[in-house]
């Protein structure tokens, strides 16, 4: 459903490193980074329109931009081991966990996350939908 997506940030350097470390552990590489920004995933193309891509930006000091408690984002996973990786790192990497990785029945009996708060308090989650693996 989404195309792309850009969340603001107010400090940019914890920032960095938080989506940087999560968003390797779910394969989706840094395809540039300025000192204020850094985009994720591949830009569609009138020939393959498949893709997500993810920009974070610094708020330059604009207040009232980051405060928004009910913001969410919600990235693919791979796989199972990659929520696992996603939660871990990200606590490693200046994250708070919002819900360790399981399975959440309520959504579907193979929806499995994890949820961290970044280092300006929005809620991010990683699932997998697939079925765990035999």
């Amino acid at each position: 459903m989404l195309d792309h997506v850009s969340i603001v940030v107010g400090d940019f350097q914890p920032a960095d490193r938080f989506y940087s470390a999560i968003l390797a552990a779910l394969d989706v590489p840094c395809v540039w980074r300025e000192q204020s920004a850094a985009g994720y995933g591949l830009r569609n193309s009138a020939g393959d329109d498949s893709h997500t891509y993810l920009t974070i930006r610094s708020a330059n000091g604009q207040t009232g931009l980051v405060d928004a408690p009910g913001r969410h984002w919600c990235l693919r996973a791979p796989s199972r081991a990659a929520v696992d990786e996603f939660h871990a790192i990200g606590l490693a990497n200046g994250g708070i966990s919002d819900g360790a990785p399981g399975v959440r029945p309520a959504y579907h009996k193979h929806y499995y996350a994890a949820f961290l708060r970044d280092p300006d308090g929005n809620r991010i989650e990683a699932v997998c939908h697939r079925a765990p693996a035999v």
